[in-house]
């Protein structure tokens, strides 16, 4: 976890929540990250409103909606300015020689994220919001599980679960990114620099869930042993700000969120499909589907 997620929520909404100042990016890229040279950068693309479409079915390599505090190219002001971009979901490492392993990388564990070499400069300073519906689970019944080892079945059937905020708000995962160029292109070329993503997860909680379904999982822990690491409002002042490098003090950040404050429910097994996109797969069922588990 986290593999699956839904985003839909629109620029005007997502910039009204978050107090993003800029939305529109001009398309010349930073690229001066940490001595960088310039370039256009790809994964990390301005946003005018009609390119930021709703999607029920987000998958890793995708491009997602993120918050992020950095000074705006070619201003003389080095302030720090809150915006809204796109990334893609993946984190390539800067140090990487190819971006290939980006799609193995859409997690970092909260535990050990300041210590592993992917993710620990990007720990320090380049830290965003991923602004989420809520994500998916898949979850196996114990029985159906055992007949898989035993070699009785050769794949388990699983019950998809849409987990979100029980009050309606946004889901505010905690993220990386980080630059990555890709040095057989020229620093001119529109897709000479990669900006990618990663969702910090932690271990998911074991007391009960604010609403639960009626029958099945009763914490967050029955779904999955991992969770994405949700931000209260509290926190994304402080998460996303890039002077903040100390990470003795980030790593305080890192705490769950208040209990009870999730829901959970089955859904359609439609969004097991990467393919398959649209309202419909957050569509509360009354019970799990028939065999599936429970």
């Amino acid at each position: 976890m986290c593999g699956r997620y839904a985003a839909t929520r629109s620029p005007e909404d997502l910039s009204e929540i978050f107090g993003v100042e800029k939305t529109e990016l001009s398309e010349a890229a930073e690229g001066q990250e940490d001595g960088q040279e310039d370039g256009h950068e790809a994964g990390a693309s301005p946003v005018p409103t009609e390119t930021l479409v709703p999607d029920w079915n987000v998958a890793p390599t995708k491009e997602v909606p993120a918050i992020l505090d950095r000074p705006v190219k070619g201003s003389d002001d080095p302030r720090p300015v809150r915006q809204l971009r796109r990334l893609t979901w993946g984190l390539v490492p800067s140090w990487a020689t190819s971006p290939d392993g980006g799609a193995r990388m859409i997690n970092a564990r909260a535990e050990t994220v300041h210590e592993k070499p992917a993710y620990r400069r990007a720990f320090a300073s380049r830290r965003c919001i991923l602004p989420a519906d809520g994500y998916y689970e898949w979850v196996t019944a114990p029985e159906e599980r055992k007949l898989e080892e035993e070699g009785k079945r050769k794949r388990a059937r699983k019950q998809p679960y849409f987990v979100t905020p029980a009050d309606g708000s946004v889901f505010a995962m905690a993220g990386l990114y980080e630059f990555w160029r890709d040095p057989s292109l020229p620093g001119d070329h529109p897709r000479a620099w990669w900006v990618t993503c990663s969702v910090l997860t932690t271990e998911a909680e074991t007391a009960p869930l604010g609403v639960g379904p009626e029958e099945g999982p009763r914490a967050l822990a029955d779904i999955h042993p991992r969770m994405p690491l949700m931000l209260t409002p509290d926190k994304w002042d402080a998460w996303l700000d890039p002077s903040k490098t100390d990470v003795g003090e980030v790593r305080e950040l890192l705490g769950a969120p208040p209990e009870g404050l999730m829901r959970a429910y089955p859904v359609a097994t439609a969004v097991s499909n990467v393919r398959n996109n649209g309202p419909g797969l957050v569509s509360e069922l009354d019970g799990p589907e028939v065999g599936t588990l429970f």
